[in-house]
This record gives C-alpha cells, structure tokens and sequence, in this order.
C-alpha cells in the first residue's frame, strides 16, 4: 500500500477490489459476515457485478489482508470454537460513512466510473434510495471530505450526465481510467478484465520478489558491517 506525501493512502487495485466485497457482502449476506477467506475470494472473482472481472488467487487475497488489517482498513475475527478467521471491513470507522455514503462508494469501488442514476440502479439491496437527488447528496458529501473520497468527472462528449470515480487508488488512477473509459466504453468486459486481473496478479508476484531480494541484500550486507 502506498501513501501520498500527504499521508494519504493509495489502494492498489486488489486493496480496493478486497475491500469492496467485504462493504458489499455486508449489506447481501449479513448472516454471513464476517467473510472467511474462501468466501471473500469467491467475492473478488465474482462474474455479475464486477467491473474489471478479476481472477485473485487465496495466496493474494491473503496478502492484501494482512496489509489492509495492518492499516486498519480491515479487522480479522478469530471466535471461540472456530477454525477459521473471519474478516470485515472498517470503511464506516475509517472514514466516517453513514450506510447511504457506504454504499455508494461501494458502487464506485466494485464497478468503475458511474452516473448518479447508474448508481441508484445497482445499489438497490446496499441502501434504498428513493431518488436520484438522494444519491447526489451521497455523493457530494463524498466529494467534501478532507481529504476527498470521490470526483466528479466533466461531462464526456455525447452525455448528459455527469460521471463520479472514487479517490481511493489516487488521482492519476482516475484519470486512467477516465481515459480507457472515453476511448473504448467501459473497460470491464469479462474477457478484458481476466486480462487486467492476470496483470495484477503478475505485478503483485514481482513485489514479492523485489521485497524478498531486497531482505535478502540486507542480510547479506549485515554480515560486512
């Protein structure tokens, strides 16, 4: 996880895809949540609702918990008698969401750049609203906060509505997508987003290998000094 010279944090894509699904499954499967790992896995992968699709293996999602816990994004749940850690997220701590903000920046985590409209459409059983005007309200409280957990894009070329993207991966990683977003539509078809999954996971395997190289390096000079 990196952080801006602010001290912000910058969620990777992983992060954000491990986090979303745990915003979510709150909300769909209560009697479920906490999510152990073979659930949140078989969340991330999820075909339906999901923009990129994703193919995240337990190794990964593992990884990415132990860094979301260690900064408080995520709190991992050991109960008497269990065999298994469950794990949910502090979004609502975190940032301090009623459920209506929660759920809208849920949206905007699990499926990219969206109107207000596309928003009150999709995130019916995360929080009932009934207007577009209430979603607009959400989203502008988003927009308020210090630091701002979401942006309003100006209008694209043949729209009449404007589109919001959350911050939580950085500013440049809204303009990226913006850009994809504006050259080819949407850019989470499902044989696209296998791709984009595939990459990230590759990425994640050659930040381990830099991490272990680097340890590696430092015992070695340690036995010079």
């Amino acid at each position: 996880m990196e952080t801006t010279p602010e001290g912000t944090d910058i969620l990777d894509p992983f992060e954000l895809r491990v986090l979303a699904v745990l915003a979510e499954k709150e909300a769909l499967t209560h009697d479920n949540y906490p999510l152990s790992l073979n659930a949140l896995v078989n969340g991330c992968n999820q075909l339906s609702s999901r923009d990129p699709v994703m193919s995240i293996s337990e190794d990964t999602v593992a990884e990415v918990l132990q860094r979301l816990m260690q900064a408080k994004y995520v709190n991992g749940i050991t109960q008497a008698g269990a065999r298994v850690t469950k794990y949910e997220h502090r979004l609502r701590i975190k940032f301090s969401l009623e459920q209506d903000k929660l759920a809208v920046l849920t949206m905007l985590m699990l499926r990219g750049l969206q109107t207000a409209g596309e928003i009150r459409t999709r995130s019916g059983r995360l929080h009932d609203f009934k207007s577009v005007a209430e979603v607009e309200h959400a989203l502008q409280f988003l927009i308020d906060k210090y630091p701002p957990l979401v942006s309003k894009l100006p209008l694209a070329p043949g729209t009449k509505e404007p589109r919001y993207g959350h911050l939580l991966a950085g500013e440049e990683a809204l303009a990226r997508e913006e850009t994809a977003a504006s050259l080819g539509g949407s850019v989470g078809g499902a044989g696209q987003g296998t791709k984009i999954g595939a990459l990230e996971q590759e990425v994640q395997q050659l930040r381990r290998q830099v991490d272990d190289l680097t340890a590696q390096f430092a015992a070695f000079r340690q036995q010079f000094e």
